[in-house]
Order: structure tokens, then sequence, then C-alpha cells
């Protein structure tokens, strides 16, 4: 990983733990875009996107503008999940979890 890379990630993190400082992070490769990195961000929220809101601006000038194949991918913790889904059961369709995303979707979705 380059330095500007490493930057830009080192960047975003500080900038989503000024708002969620129990956000925990992991770095990996994008499996369909090998160039890409994907900074896994898990926070405890019901509505990850609500941790785009926060970066997005500073996001696309790194991608768009400096070129940085960087990507912001919030998932919701485990526990999260679990409480939504005890709060939430299934009516007559079952629920699948996307684990790796942590979003929740009706099956066949």
């Amino acid at each position: 990983m380059d330095a500007r890379t490493q930057a830009a990630l080192d960047e975003l993190r500080q900038a989503i733990s000024a708002h969620y400082p129990s956000a925990t992070f992991e770095v990996g490769a994008d499996p369909d875009e090998p160039t890409s990195v994907l900074l896994w961000t898990t926070v405890d929220v019901d509505d990850p996107d609500e941790v785009l809101d926060h970066v997005m601006e500073r996001l696309l000038q790194l991608q768009v503008d400096e070129r940085v194949p960087v990507h912001v991918i919030p998932i919701r913790t485990p526990e999260r999940i679990a409480a939504y889904l005890k709060a939430n059961p299934p009516i007559g369709r079952r629920q699948v979890v996307r684990l790796e995303t942590g979003r929740i979707y009706p099956t066949g979705v």
C-alpha cells in the first residue's frame, strides 16, 4: 500500500472516530477491484449510512480529485443486528442478514 493510500485511510479513521469513538476498522482488498482498498468500519448505529454522512465529501475528494482508490464500508455491530432481528421477527418471509455489510434484507432481495 502506498503512502497516499495509507494517509487517506488514517484520515478517514480519524474522522469517523471523532463521531464514533467505539468504531473499529479493518482494511482489506476489494475482491472485485484489486487496486481498491476497503475500510470496513463497524459502528454501533441503526443506520450504517450515517457514518458516510460524516466522510462522504472528503471520500469523494480522495477518490475523484486525488485518485486514491479507498472506499468506506460501514457495517452494524453483531449485537445491533441481533437486536434488530429480535425486535423485527420475520412474518411469513425470512430475512437475510448479509454479514459482510450488516444490512438486513427480506428473502429474495
